[in-house]
């Protein structure tokens, strides 16, 4: 626009008015996407909260002879008082936003680091991962109100102080280790781009970020998760047996069978299957092993061998990498718009700042993908449960669901359209419900 304006032989003035005018509209319309995103997050979590109000005095039927008054009401309250902390996040996050953009502490940090003059890369190191440190400390004190006020209430924590501080040293340490090199290979290739460089930058960066993912989801198992928790072989030898035989019969190989000690952290139970290849791993939270019996743990695994049975896995990752692929390809032509910049608030173009700028904004749009994500996810969740309905007692794996909902405080009645647009799992209801049309 601003090219077609200069060709016009019109007065500087009047193109200086009307180039002002065209970015004063789209910081405007930037605002405006903004107040949508948040109102929208805003009345779902409404939504939410008058659900679980208004069903927390009575039991769900299906559930009545497993679940007391008193656990559900306990769910119910557990689930408000997330969703009332969440709700501060989101108008918190609104202002930081715009406080970074077009408030001008992007730009202002951006000049500060400039006037040493490092050089592009190393600016925009020190510019990335200073914003990366300043929204950790801001966002710190919600972390901590979930953690020790939230979860304690709710009797789920069992994190001591020291034991977060150390975990919040070790993530940035790792975050740091593996993050540094990454950032600083993504700008080395975006380097000359506003220049008219390297022109298919953002299709070597997309390799790069790719195969980022593939070796970080490769040494997780063995070398980042054992930082965090204490691995151990299980040692029930009748169940380490079983699991075995479902695994055979499964055709997954597995480089162990391990107990995690989730519960120094937390009394929330889990399971899960992680790593590639060779390198793969079954894990279960030793708070699970304490709820489940021999029958409902075959059963939870069964499901989490029908995300691999049905290559789910494989397919989260293609639609991640072309997901990102698109991203990346939009990125490739903002970066070369002076408007992208100047209506965000920031001065001086440059790849770092399209980048920043970049992670920050696109959450605005890509929340409308988000019910296509959650919807994707618990058709997964389906095929999961059909496939371990075949290979253990559907009952069974109700009674273990049901005992999990119950343990993790898990709200039993959600909203349906909250649910659509947030959960990556099916509501208990519709997941108990389709569980039990397969019991003959």
């Amino acid at each position: 626009m601003l090219i077609i304006l200069a060709n016009a032989n019109l007065p500087a003035d009047l193109i200086i008015n009307i180039e002002w005018l065209f970015m004063e509209t789209l910081s405007i319309l930037f605002v405006l996407v903004l107040l949508l995103s948040l109102v929208i997050q805003l009345w779902l979590s409404n939504r939410q909260t008058k659900a679980v109000s208004q069903n927390r005095g009575s039991v769900p039927v299906a559930f009545a002879e497993q679940i007391t008054l008193q656990q559900h009401q306990k769910a119910a309250d557990y689930t408000k008082a997330k969703l009332r902390v969440g709700k501060i996040e989101l108008v918190y996050g609104a202002i930081l936003l715009l406080i970074w953009t077009l408030g001008g502490g992007l730009n202002w940090i951006d000049t500060f680091i400039r006037t040493y003059a490092y050089g592009d890369i190393i600016s925009g190191l020190a510019v990335f991962f200073g914003v990366m440190f300043i929204s950790a400390i801001i966002d710190l004190p919600f972390t901590l109100y979930r953690t020790f006020k939230i979860e304690q209430r709710f009797g789920f924590n069992r994190m001591t102080a020291a034991q977060f501080i150390k975990d919040m040293i070790m993530q940035t340490i790792l975050t740091l280790v593996l993050a540094i090199p990454l950032v600083g290979g993504i700008l080395w290739l975006m380097e000359g781009v506003i220049e008219g460089a390297s022109p298919f930058w953002w299709i070597y960066v997309w390799a790069v970020l790719l195969g980022f993912g593939l070796l970080i989801s490769w040494i997780f198992p063995t070398f980042i998760a054992p930082l965090f928790n204490k691995f151990t072989a299980l040692e029930d030898k009748a169940l380490r047996e079983r699991i075995t035989t479902l695994m055979n019969r499964c055709g997954f190989t597995s480089n162990g069978i391990f107990v995690m000690d989730g519960s120094k952290r937390s009394s929330h139970g889990n399971a899960y299957f992680t790593g590639l290849g060779k390198n793969k791993r079954i894990v279960f939270f030793d708070t699970l092993l304490e709820t489940l019996d021999d029958n409902e743990v075959e059963a939870v695994l069964a499901h989490e061998l029908g995300h691999f049975k049905h290559h789910h896995v494989r397919k989260g990752l293609i639609l991640n990498a072309v997901i990102t692929l698109v991203g990346l390809a939009i990125l490739a032509w903002l970066i070369k718009q002076d408007a992208f910049y100047q209506t965000l608030g920031v001065d001086h173009a440059s790849t770092y700042m399209a980048l920043i700028l970049f992670s920050m904004v696109m959450p605005l749009f890509s929340i409308y993908l988000q019910p296509v994500m959650s919807f994707l996810s618990r058709k997964h969740e389906f095929e999961a449960d059909d496939f371990a309905a075949e290979q253990s007692q559907p009952q069974t794996l109700i009674t273990a669901l049901v005992k999990l909902y119950r343990d993790n405080a898990n709200t039993l009645t959600p909203d349906p359209l909250y649910s659509a647009f947030h959960d990556s799992h099916p509501p208990a209801p519709v997941r108990v419900a389709h569980l039990s049309a397969k019991i003959s």
